[in-house]
């Protein structure tokens, strides 16, 4: 199998290239990716814990999924395969902001990407993919920012950065 490749932007998200993944996330370089946030009609945000042989963040928890759009592929369309695939399920998604990240990880990777943070509505309990997920929960906003406080090594880099971009957004 040929390894995933992402879409290299610019910072106002026009295609530059093609690039594998590791190389991209090796070299730093900007790409586009994208950040599923599910949540249930109590207003719970679905949560995973990735699964313990990721190649990197394994066991740290998560928003719902989040992963590259493939070339050619929108980023809705990205995010409702990515959904099946991780949590087993799909949901309407809307796009409701990007913006552009940085973080850097003790094993010489970089997420350097251009995000696209949708949101979607989900009311039963996923049947996870093992090789993805370890378990999943369900946390209102306000327990992930105060856990996120106390426990900040729990989380995964990324989801630190994209849920306090998602949380002032939404308090504005």
């Amino acid at each position: 199998m040929a390894e995933e490749q992402v879409i290299l932007v610019d910072k106002n998200d026009n295609q530059i290239g093609l690039m594998a993944k590791m190389e991209a996330h090796e070299k730093a370089l900007l790409h586009r990716a994208f950040s599923v946030f599910t949540f249930n009609d109590k207003g719970e945000l679905l949560l995973q814990q990735r699964a313990a042989d990721k190649y990197h963040s394994p066991l740290l928890w998560t928003n719902t999924c989040c992963s590259h759009q493939r070339n050619g592929e929108t980023s809705l369309e990205a995010g409702k395969r990515r959904l099946q695939e991780e949590m087993g399920f799909t949901c309407e998604l809307e796009e409701v902001f990007s913006f552009i990240y940085k973080a850097p990880f003790d094993n010489g990777l970089t997420e350097h990407e251009l995000d696209h943070v949708m949101i979607g509505k989900y009311n039963e309990n996923p049947i996870v993919n093992k090789e993805e997920v370890a378990t999943f929960k369900w946390m209102t906003l306000e327990e992930v920012k105060v856990d996120m406080e106390k426990e900040p090594g729990i989380y995964t880099e990324w989801f630190k950065i994209i849920f306090d971009e998602y949380y002032h957004r939404i308090a504005d």
